[in-house]
């Protein structure tokens, strides 16, 4: 195979990424010069930037970035070109293991021929380096890129030489598990991010500042909202007062309006015998991301007599719809009976691996919003439809406006999926035909469906232009079939209906998000304390509790601060919690039974009659309104 064929076959870097991974390599010569003993495992560029994962005899720290930066300056100015190169296997492990790099070794030992290659590429996600003859197996060639003074195993691309690499930082230093496995060495990650101009690195610098001061786990502690606890288990929120005022408002929000559109609430067990997620097919599919089964040994009572049958494994389930499931099985259904819509915010737990948590993003146990619709065949369009709205609907009323449609396909080639052919086809064809009428833009992505069918997710931007699955509508004819579900038609005969799992988010995940969308400053409806009233004087303090008491009484969220500190450190306190009123008494105001209203914003709106506030704010809660 010619290089110009073994170029056309290689993943095509966009410019930015060529840049950015040569931007690694440049890096990783200049910790090759801080640290002549660095082990190199590997340097690939990402969404916003590279990173080098090294094995070093001491740890990295922000303190060593300007040293290491200074190197990375001088070696691009040096505009050293990139000079590729084919050395045969046998060659470049002779020569990696000549200068002690296990990492590069291992590599080129797991490529063994373009079969094997191919399948170590997408489980390791490292590139197919070797350049294997047609008619012959290994070895063969590696690709080899020089600059300066490093040389590295590498399938490229690279820009012409060092000094086209743009303005750059390094970023942060983590660890990372030499292929992702925790049983291997832990490797120091280095990341840093490098740009065209340097108005670009500006602005990308100043989107993660911004993300930075909404991360919601800093805002979740800040304002009260949750917490995690070691003691606990990491992944698992402990809910706080306020952060517990804020889901069941939300969950409330989310209730009525299922019951508005027909859904009907059901409330199921956080576990089930294994055997019911065997038959789903959930135990395949999650049995190395749950935590382990839990075999139950029979108990002798006072009297004894056995409690427990012998033989039962539960799990902690990480699914709904079995349960749901077995509610649709419960009675016998007609064709009269059916949409069937059933509805749950239920627990569920996937035992994440510990460098993959984050916050409420992604947690171990959570809240899915999950409901199931069982329909009949001809309905499938018009409830797809419905739902979509439906969701459609809950974003727009929470003030997300930032995403994208993706239908997930089935991928034909593999076999992580299970049904035949006809029912793939024409559960893809009916999504497709539903979001064509909609005339909602989307965009297709093979490999993505679930493993009974495929779904519509709805990918939400945040604002690192960080992307999230916020939402997903599958279609199911399988679960019908394993479950052997079946109505009464019209003609009197047995029927299959057709599922629909609709699930706009867990709940963990949709707070984490708004939290970060509006920075902790949530709509008045949403927000966990609407109004804190603040004394002037201990004078004030009965005629406050009167107030607050007209609030209550409107089912307005209120707190009371009559503590000895000075006003404008009281009125700083509360829009430091990001409160959306603050009403101020003093002598005034309790005269004319009154309140000196000022908003988190800073913005002082002046005495104002008390009844007057309250149907001011009692329209803006009812009416979900995002302004104050």
């Amino acid at each position: 195979m010619s290089v110009e064929a073994e170029l056309a076959n290689s993943v095509q870097y966009s410019p930015l990424q060529r840049m950015r991974h040569s931007a690694a390599h440049v890096m990783a010569e200049a910790v090759q010069e801080m640290f002549p003993d660095a082990r190199f495992a590997i340097g690939p560029a990402i969404e916003d930037g590279f990173y080098y994962d090294f094995d070093l005899p001491r740890p990295l720290t922000p303190a060593d970035f300007p040293e290491i930066e200074q190197r990375m300056a001088k070696i691009i100015a040096g505009k050293y070109p990139f000079v590729r190169d084919h050395w045969s296997c046998l060659k470049a492990l002779e020569y990696f293991r000549d200068k002690r790099q296990p990492y590069k070794v291992e590599i080129i030992e797991n490529l063994p021929d373009r079969l094997q290659a191919s399948v170590y590429q997408q489980q390791n996600d490292f590139p197919e380096l070797c350049r294997v003859q047609e008619s012959s197996n290994w070895p063969g060639e590696v690709t080899i890129y020089q600059h300066h003074n490093f040389l590295d195993l590498c399938r490229g691309l690279h820009i012409e030489h060092t000094g086209k690499i743009g303005p750059f930082k390094l970023m942060r230093v983590a660890g990372a598990y030499w292929r992702g496995d925790e049983h291997r060495p832990m490797l120091k990650r280095l990341y840093g991010t490098a740009w065209f101009t340097q108005e670009e690195l500006d602005q990308y610098l100043y989107r993660l500042e911004e993300a930075q001061k909404r991360d919601h786990r800093k805002l979740g502690k800040e304002l009260g909202l949750f917490m995690m606890s070691s003691e606990v288990g990491p992944g698992l929120p402990l809910w706080l007062p306020k952060g517990a005022i804020l889901r069941e408002t939300l969950e409330s929000f989310l209730r009525q309006e299922q019951l508005k559109h027909g859904y009907l609430p059901v409330m199921t067990p956080q576990i089930g015998l294994i055997d019911l997620y065997k038959t789903s097919g959930h135990w395949y599919k999650y049995r190395d991301d749950i935590y382990p089964p839990m075999p139950v040994k029979p108990r002798v009572n006072s009297s004894d007599e056995v409690d427990d049958p012998e033989g039962e494994v539960y799990m902690l389930r990480p699914m709904t719809c079995p349960h749901h499931i077995q509610i649709y099985k419960s009675e016998l259904r007609s064709y009269r009976d059916l949409p069937l819509r059933l509805a749950e915010f239920g627990m569920v737990y996937r035992l994440e691996k510990a460098g993959e948590l984050n916050g409420l993003l992604r947690p171990r146990g959570f809240t899915i919003d999950d409901s199931h619709i069982f329909a009949l065949p001809e309905q499938l369009d018009a409830e797809f439809i419905s739902v979509v709205e439906f969701v459609r609907f809950i974003f727009e009323a929470l003030g997300i406006s930032e995403y994208r449609a993706r239908v997930g396909l089935r991928d034909p080639a593999s076999s992580k999926y299970i049904g035949n052919d006809e029912v793939w086809a024409i559960a893809e064809s009916a999504i497709i035909k539903a979001l064509d009428k909609l005339g909602l833009p989307f965009i297709s992505e093979q490999g993505e469906a679930g493993f009974y069918g495929p779904k519509l997710d709805f990918v939400f931007r945040d604002v690192l232009n960080r992307e999230w699955q916020l939402g997903t509508i599958q279609v199911d004819y399988i679960l019908p079939e394993r479950f052997d579900l079946w109505y009464i038609g019209e003609d009197g005969q047995h029927h299959r209906p057709v599922m629909i799992h609709r699930s706009p988010s867990s709940i963990e995940r949709l707070v984490a998000i708004m939290i970060e969308h509006y920075a902790g400053a949530f709509p008045a409806w949403l927000a966990p304390v609407q109004v804190r009233i603040i004394t002037i004087a201990d004078r004030h303090v009965p005629y406050a509790q009167e107030v607050m008491q007209r609030l209550r009484d409107q089912s307005i969220r209120v707190e009371l601060d009559h503590s000895q500190v000075r006003m404008n450190a009281k009125i700083r306190e509360a829009q430091l919690q990001k409160i959306p009123y603050m009403l101020v008494v003093g002598d005034k105001e309790q005269e004319s039974q009154a309140v000196s209203v000022r908003l988190r914003t800073n913005e002082n709106l002046g005495v104002t009659p008390l009844d007057t506030f309250i149907a001011r704010i009692t329209e803006i809660i009812k009416t979900k309104s995002k302004e104050l």
